[in-house]
């Protein structure tokens, strides 16, 4: 596991399958500006959902700031499909079955169930962490602070 990633980072570049099967990598999704990179322990869980569904909520907010959502957890490109699906998510939910980006990242929780923590990164288009939300339980914290930041990612460009 590597050290926990923090404001100023250079994010590690990576590709892993989307919730279609379709590999997505992260130096490609940032061609169309900052992505909101969330780390969330299980998909279809009660937290997990309400953090998810708040993103979704707040999606044409992230587009007009030129940003987008990019989920990433654990579970079977399967269960990402399902997730997406159930709660009409309309951003790519990323499968890390093995941990590998999580432990790249600094987001792996010790042994447990969840191994995945819930952590968000705010990744400008250089690779960059503009942002990183860090909070277990405030479920809606993680795409208001991520808001906030690409905005002014937005503004500091204009």
């Amino acid at each position: 596991m590597t050290a926990r990633m923090a404001v100023g980072d250079t994010a590690p570049d990576f590709t892993l399958p989307d919730e279609t099967g379709t590999p997505r990598q992260l130096s490609a999704l940032l061609a169309d500006g900052p992505v909101v990179l969330f780390f969330y322990p299980a998909a279809l869980t009660p937290g997990c959902t309400a953090e998810a569904c708040h993103f979704r909520d707040l999606a044409a907010e992230f587009a007009a700031a030129g940003a987008r959502p990019v989920g990433i957890s654990a579970d079977a490109v399967e269960r990402q499909r399902e997730f997406t699906q159930r709660h009409t998510l309309g951003f790519p939910l990323l499968s890390d079955p093995e941990g590998a980006v999580r432990d790249r990242f600094g987001v792996t929780r010790g042994f447990s169930l969840a191994p995945t923590k819930r952590v968000t990164f705010v990744i400008g288009e250089d690779l960059g962490i503009a942002e990183v939300v860090r909070s277990e339980f405030r479920m809606s914290a993680h795409a208001d602070r991520a808001l906030a930041a690409v905005r002014r990612l937005k503004e500091s460009a204009a």
